[in-house]
């Protein structure tokens, strides 16, 4: 990134030096230097050129209530200066963590009543393995250790992480996935599809979760973990024949079912969970992300009762963190979840915005460069062709790259996934704000095309 500022200078300088980025490539960002973003305010962000920047990401789909709400600021600031850490090992526990447990509980599907707090999403998914082994010692069938997941899913960044997901390239680096771990394909129609129509590969989909149980041994397999709408593997909905398909071979088999709502929890679809916006009935969940909205890292694992009357028999469960339940996290959170809910911001996206956002990616079928639109509440994906008959991709083009690149340079904030670009805005984003989103994707659009064919 090249810079007329001094002060942008001198902090890629600090990052060439000192620090390592994560998912780069060192040399290339050496090379080229990081945007240094400076400060937030609603949906928006300024980088230190002080361009501003419609943030369609929400940062890493976290920033739910978006930036600059003092609220969390003063509830962080007010839990410092009363208990600013203590653990919750040896038998302790401290008021903010026991009330966040509670409000979550309130806001979970019913019958999930219990919490273990973790510092991010990824320790969550590390815990849940943990979790569903020693579930299963406890009830006497130890065997039943192997995970099924999916491929392009993605389930965090530490080694069991890692390994639940389905990202070939993380994989690769590191010899993943660790044993015990299984994965089968993804609910992806637009990549995926062929000549099926989505309900026909839907149940295709679905019907490969049956017949991987089957393959590694009912007797082996503790639990099946997957994500309502794959986000980081690029917004993938899943065909309408999915989930009812999934459920009832999860009702057939003796084994856990997993729902990581680190992306499609707290709003994001619409309604508090993605597991609600689906019908899904999760022996555990995932959360992180919207938990705080961002402001401070927090995760964990929601339990269903069920499940936490056979620990209750179990004895020590030998896993914890530092930061399991920090206070002042727990405090930012509650106060995210108090804003939630005081403002009816999910409400709102369910009746306004989210219907509202969805209308208006759509208008983007008409482009060129366009092969489908898909999401659900405020999630979105666009698939970049270079056919729309056949869903042909540009071979060796990098057009999500290049499409990427033309957002930033043009104030707005679109991810790329291979050549599909997502989105994924603050909950509280206005009509007014969509609307400007989506113009600024049209022109990215465009000038990714132009380029193409230039």
């Amino acid at each position: 990134m090249t810079s007329n500022n001094p002060q942008t200078r001198e902090w890629q300088t600090l990052s060439n030096e000192h620090h390592l980025a994560p998912f780069s490539d060192f040399k290339q960002l050496k090379e080229k230097g990081p945007r240094i973003i400076t400060n937030a305010e609603g949906v928006y962000l300024w980088d230190s050129e002080g361009n501003k920047i419609l943030d369609g990401m929400a940062g890493l789909w976290c920033v739910a209530i978006g930036y600059g709400r003092e609220e969390l600021a003063e509830a962080a600031s007010k839990q410092m200066r009363e208990l600013p850490y203590y653990n919750l090992f040896f038998q302790t526990a401290h008021p903010p963590a026991l009330e966040l447990a509670k409000a979550i509980a309130d806001v979970a599907p019913q019958g999930m009543n219990h919490v273990f707090f973790t510092g991010s999403g990824s320790e969550g998914n590390d815990t849940m393995l943990r979790m569903v082994r020693h579930y299963w010692a406890i009830k006497g069938q130890p065997k039943k250790k192997t995970i099924i997941s999916r491929v392009n899913g993605y389930h965090g960044s530490t080694v069991a992480g890692a390994s639940l997901g389905g990202m070939t390239y993380m994989h690769e680096q590191g010899d993943l996935p660790i044993p015990g771990i299984v994965h089968i394909p993804q609910p992806y129609w637009f990549g995926e599809g062929g000549d099926m129509t989505p309900d026909e590969f839907g149940i295709w989909a679905a019907n490969q979760l049956e017949e991987k149980i089957l393959e590694v041994g009912v007797d082996n397999v503790g639990a099946f973990i997957a994500e309502p709408i794959q986000g980081a593997g690029g917004v993938i909905v899943p065909p309408e024949s999915y989930w009812p398909r999934i459920k009832e071979i999860l009702a057939k088999y003796d084994i856990l079912f997993v729902a990581d709502e680190v992306i499609c929890g707290f709003g994001r679809t619409g309604e508090w969970f993605g597991s609600d916006f689906y019908g899904l009935k999760p022996d555990m969940m995932t959360i992180a992300k919207g938990l705080t909205s961002g402001y401070i890292p927090m995760g964990g694992l929601v339990v269903r009762d069920e499940v936490v009357a056979v620990l209750n028999e179990g004895g020590d469960f030998n896993h914890g963190f530092t930061y399991s339940g920090h206070p002042v996290a727990a405090a930012v959170a509650l106060e995210n979840i108090r804003i939630l809910r005081d403002e009816k911001i999910i409400e709102r996206v369910k009746a306004e915005t989210a219907p509202y956002l969805q209308k208006r990616l759509r208008e983007l079928n008409d482009h060129p460069l366009v092969g489908e639109v898909r999401g659900v509440g405020l999630l979105g994906a666009i698939e970049l062709v270079q056919d729309k008959a056949t869903r042909a991709r540009y071979v060796g083009k990098g057009v999500g790259m290049i499409c990427r690149q033309f957002c930033f340079d043009n104030g707005l904030i679109m991810r790329a996934v291979g050549d599909t670009m997502i989105i994924a805005p603050p909950l509280v984003i206005t009509k007014e704000e969509i609307d400007e989103l989506v113009s600024k994707a049209r022109k990215c659009l465009d000038l990714t095309l132009s380029a193409l064919q230039g």
